[in-house]
């Protein structure tokens, strides 16, 4: 008999962020995360004590993935900066930390969190303002004519992703052959609305990083016995079926319920002939070459190499999409008489081999879609360069619909501190006439923002060295730890952005220090951003959202009231 149990009545907390455990579990998520970032950042090794795998990253999204947090609130917040990135690929370490210090700051300036919210709320709106407007000297136009922000743009994510193990050499190869791919899918006649293509990356564990290639079109990797089977090239376009149902016989998508079959009918044998028929039907049609995501029947294989028709099965779910693309063919979800629309073609098809693997390459009528062979050393490094390589494709994507960029290496969030200071500074009282608090309540607010964003960018010194900000720009720079009077123009060489160097006549104070607000210099030298060799930068659209999903997801929390949990 089985043993039933009463159900436990659920447990509910008031005022969540009032505990110590909850404020201390959010300090040591705070701590992780911004251990992790920029691109001297500190690796994370994430396992199971009973076993399994191990991940070695600094990367927002594979820390979140793998990071067990229990606690409600810090539910709120990983879920909300894993939507982020889900979205935007990028910024998620920026996210996450910008959030942590809000709930920190706000916490010690003793106003209610209703206030505090309508506060975050009207600085959130001065940030976006300022960051979308002309007068902003840390935003960037890119120019689609020239190499210089794209790349730079590349480059910055790359660098910041240290688990990848790449030298100085690797990265610009690498940053080339993703802007190439990135170009590759820009159709070449596009009207009212462009259509991207797709890049593909195809793993080549155990080669040098040099070794990694983009090629346009796809490649497909096959045995090496396939590949001698490859029969002599047409002089015209391959004719292409692309099934994307199982064609080895098996009834794994017949659905539910009942098969009858009538007395001495051999299944396995109507089965192959209704096989053997749609092998009939794509000979008729003169097809070249069928893929198919699935297992294909051995005998229906034997009867297209005697057709010297190309078969190639267990292709994937993943390239289906592509492949449609680079064909134009329709995905065949049955084995019933196809439609000569379903077709689809490829300009040619070739035989080609890297290191230990080979492979069909599929060379499409348009290369709006292109594979990526990317190599590395071993595993670890192998998945982190995956990674950085997705979020920078997509955030080259994203570059096209806002063709701006945001100065990087924590010279936005300095800058950006440095306006709100200055603005909150002097036209206070202009700013709370009709909002609902006082002029001193606005500066304190202010203050505990504008300390966050300045946590952020000091969280990119991992070594013990002074963080400090400029006077006259309110740029970010870092140098090695010395006493008071040493001569800051000697000791530091540019800021973090790259696009200023330290013998401009400049003055410096202490980032953690108080010094007196400052309005920083709006007018963005163009000449110095096209001599800045190595210019760091960050996505417009990613980083935008970024601060408004950590301002967000903190004023959240701190409406929190009470967390009520079912223990059953």
């Amino acid at each position: 008999m089985s043993r039933f149990e009463a159900k436990k009545p659920s447990l509910c907390k008031t005022e969540p962020l009032t505990s110590e455990r909850v404020r201390s579990t959010l300090s040591v998520l705070k701590g992780i995360l911004a251990s992790c970032y920029g691109p001297s950042g500190r690796l994370k090794q994430l396992h199971n004590g009973l076993g399994g795998s191990v991940c070695t990253t600094s990367q927002s999204s594979a820390l979140l993935r793998n990071l067990s947090v229990t606690h409600p609130v810090l539910k709120v917040l990983t879920a909300s900066v894993q939507n982020h990135v889900s979205c935007f690929s990028d910024c998620g370490l920026f996210t996450a930390i910008l959030c942590c210090n809000l709930i920190e700051n706000t916490q010690r300036i003793g106003l209610t969190p209703t206030k505090v919210i309508k506060l975050n709320k009207d600085l959130l709106s001065f940030c976006t303002s300022y960051l979308k407007s002309e007068a902003c000297s840390c935003r960037i136009p890119v120019d689609f004519s020239s190499t210089h922000i794209l790349l730079g743009l590349v480059h910055s994510i790359l660098t910041s992703k240290p688990a990848c193990l790449l030298t100085r050499k690797e990265t610009d190869h690498i940053s080339a052959l993703i802007l190439k791919g990135f170009l590759l899918t820009i159709p070449e006649s596009a009207e009212d609305r462009i259509i991207l293509g797709k890049s593909i990356i195809v793993p080549l564990k155990g080669q040098r990083v040099t070794d990694s290639t983009i090629l346009p079109g796809l490649l497909i990797e096959v045995s090496e016995v396939q590949l001698r089977r490859l029969p002599t090239r047409k002089s015209s376009a391959l004719k292409v079926a692309l099934f994307c149902v199982s064609l080895s016989g098996d009834f794994s998508n017949a659905g539910e319920g009942t098969v009858v079959v009538p007395y001495q009918v051999s299944l396995e044998n109507a089965v192959l002939e209704q096989l053997l028929s749609l092998g009939r039907q794509l000979v008729s049609d003169h097809v070249d070459l069928v893929l198919c995501q699935k297992v294909m029947h051995p005998s229906l294989k034997q009867f297209f190499s005697e057709h010297h028709v190309i078969a190639i099965d267990r292709v994937g779910v993943t390239l289906m999409e592509p492949l449609s693309k680079v064909t134009g063919a329709t995905l065949i979800g049955s084995l019933n008489t196809i439609a000569s629309t379903t077709y689809g073609s490829v300009k040619d098809l070739h035989a080609a081999r890297f290191g230990s693997k080979h492979f069909f390459h599929l060379i499409p009528h348009e290369a709006t879609v292109c594979s990526l062979l990317l190599c590395s050393r071993n595993d670890t490094a192998w998945e982190e360069l995956k990674l950085a390589c997705q979020t920078a494709m997509h955030v080259l994507q994203l570059t096209i619909k806002e063709p701006w960029v945001l100065l990087g290496g924590g010279c936005t969030e300095t800058h950006l501190a440095a306006h709100i200071r200055h603005k909150v500074h002097n036209k206070a009282d202009d700013i709370v006439k009709e909002d609902g608090y006082s002029p001193a309540e606005l500066r304190i607010a202010a203050e505990a923002f504008c300390s966050a964003l300045e946590s952020v960018a000091g969280s990119l010194e991992h070594d013990g060295g002074e963080i400090l900000i400029d006077m006259k720009y309110g740029h970010f720079w870092s140098g090695q730890a010395a006493s008071a009077s040493v001569n800051w123009p000697d000791m530091l060489s540019r800021c973090g952005c790259g696009l200023y160097n330290s013998q401009e006549g400049l003055s410096w104070s202490f980032l953690r220090s108080t010094y007196h607000p400052f309005e920083p210099q709006t007018c963005l030298s163009q000449a110095a951003v096209g001599s800045a060799s190595n210019l760091i930068v960050d996505c417009f659209t990613a980083k935008l959202s970024g601060l408004q999903v950590a301002v967000e997801t903190a004023n959240l929390i701190l409406d929190l009231s009470y967390v009520i949990e079912d223990k059953n």
